[in-house]
């Protein structure tokens, strides 16, 4: 597990004059370690209104889902599953926050002192981070009271939201790439902390590595990058350029040869390296007939070791186009960190079952018209053909008591839901570094399962069928 990372308690101003207008060091908010108020008003409007008429300690049970893929999409990959892990711990209302929320009058005196003392002390279930999923997979399902699961919603969503449709674009395009890596290159393209998830999310889909300094050192990704057009265009000409760049870096750099001319490119980029020269980059023009011509003119040569890596505003349509090329790796940014097209998996926090007045619980759900929800608490397992391929995923419901117990009673049936957090204890194998690396193997194992048709990046139906199993 990476380091952990020291909050800023204050701004450095540096010796400059400030600005007319600037706001005063003293007056600016410190970065806070809690993630108590990355979450929605009524949240916490919903826990007062419990908390005064008694049903704050009902025991309920709440499951995230999605009730479709993104058009067209044919499967989707959970996550942020590690992240939520992450947070929880850290979702505390200090003296900050209760100040806050007493100031500007969200919340009564009694919900104040009851968030004074907020800890999360139920369980969590869930698919296993990395793990496929459908529409109605019951992907995490949180359990407690409803004052302690209500308040998790905003937070649970917008990772698992943002997360894992990252995750579900980077599996299509390193599923197009095949055995070539990809490289995640997006954090110019997005919020600087959003930069930081993407990146997580792309390498637990199966890219090999990230240019964000701060993901690599969080999560102990391998990270990557050289040179941009600017260190180029900084020298008298392209070669002093290129000299200077394998003189700092060695002749295992990759150097970027499309700032003018590709062909006078690469033969100063050999001139410079020698044919032992670790890659050449292309980063415009119709990347795969230059790929094409950049290739043999290397191997004339003599770099033939010497790879291509191609980036510019590549997709997994892009990278799919470019299969029959001589292209070694591909470097993604834009497209990777929207989720190509779909920058939302469109995830929901439900509640599906509470206890009630004795205690027993009972299944609820929301029958409004395009949004229905299915209640009961729910097992998930996906059932197997003899190649061992899935076939279908199948919701287990029934009595609250036998769902809760229900293992698979077959080898044809895989359980998907692994346990998280147990009374308020984080399973540390699905945080930091080694979560990581943990989903990244969940997900190569979970993409190789599904039906071979799933990876046609052309529009389609859900790779696999949802049926329920009813427990007698």
């Amino acid at each position: 597990m990476g380091p952990s990372v020291a909050p800023m308690t204050e701004i450095d101003r540096g010796t400059a004059a400030p600005l007319t207008g600037a706001i005063p060091a003293a007056t600016l908010p410190a970065a806070r370690p809690t993630t108590a108020l990355l979450t929605d008003k009524y949240e916490l409007t919903m826990l007062q209104a419990a908390l005064a008429d008694g049903t704050a300690q009902r025991h309920c049970v709440f499951e995230v889902f999605t009730r479709r893929l993104p058009a067209g999409r044919r499967y989707g990959v959970l996550a942020g599953t590690g992240r939520i892990l992450e947070a929880l711990p850290h979702f505390r209302f200090d003296d900050v926050e209760l100040g806050f929320l007493d100031e500007t009058g969200v919340v009564d005196d009694r919900t104040l002192d009851y968030l004074s003392g907020y800890r999360f002390t139920g369980s969590i279930v869930g698919y296993a981070e990395g793990e496929a999923f459908f529409p109605g997979s019951p992907v995490l399902q949180v359990e407690g009271t409803f004052a302690e699961a209500v308040l998790l919603e905003t937070v649970i969503l917008s990772i698992l939201n943002f997360d894992s449709a990252i995750a579900s674009a980077a599996s299509r395009m390193t599923s197009a790439a095949v055995e070539r890596p990809c490289l995640e290159m997006g954090a110019r393209r997005a919020h600087e902390q959003a930069a930081v998830a993407a990146s997580r999310a792309a390498v637990i889909a199966g890219f090999a590595g990230t240019s964000n300094l701060e993901a690599g050192y969080r999560y102990g990704l391998a990270t990557i990058g050289t040179a941009a057009h600017a260190f180029t265009l900084l020298h008298d000409d392209e070669l002093s350029a290129f000299r200077a760049q394998v003189a700092a870096l060695g002749t295992g750099t990759t150097l970027l040869v499309d700032t003018y001319d590709v062909r006078q490119g690469v033969v100063n980029a050999i001139t410079a390296a020698g044919t032992g020269l670790g890659a050449v980059r292309l980063d415009s023009g119709d990347l795969g007939s230059l790929a094409v011509e950049t290739r043999h003119q290397l191997d004339e040569l003599g770099a033939t070791g010497t790879q291509i890596v191609v980036t510019s505003d590549l997709d997994e349509h892009a990278i799919a186009a470019l299969a029959a090329t001589p292209v070694d790796s591909y470097g993604v940014g834009t497209s990777l960190v929207t989720g190509s097209g779909a920058p939302t998996c469109g995830m929901v926090y439900k509640l599906v079952a509470r206890a009630d007045a004795d205690g027993v619980l009972q299944p609820v759900a929301k029958a409004s018209a395009g949004k229905p929800s299915q209640g009961g608490r729910k097992a998930a397992a996906r059932r197997l053909g003899d190649d061992g391929r899935a076939v279908e995923e199948v919701l287990v419901v029934g009595e609250d008591e036998a769902v809760a117990a229900w293992e698979p009673p077959s080898d044809d049936l895989r359980a998907l839901h692994v346990p998280l957090v147990i009374d308020g204890a984080v399973d540390s194998r699905w945080v930091g570094a080694y979560g990581v690396e943990n989903a990244a193997r969940t997900h190569l194992a979970s993409r190789a399962e599904l039906p071979r048709g799933a990876r046609r990046l052309s529009a389609g139906d859900p790779a696999l069928p949802t049926t329920t199993l009813t427990l007698p």
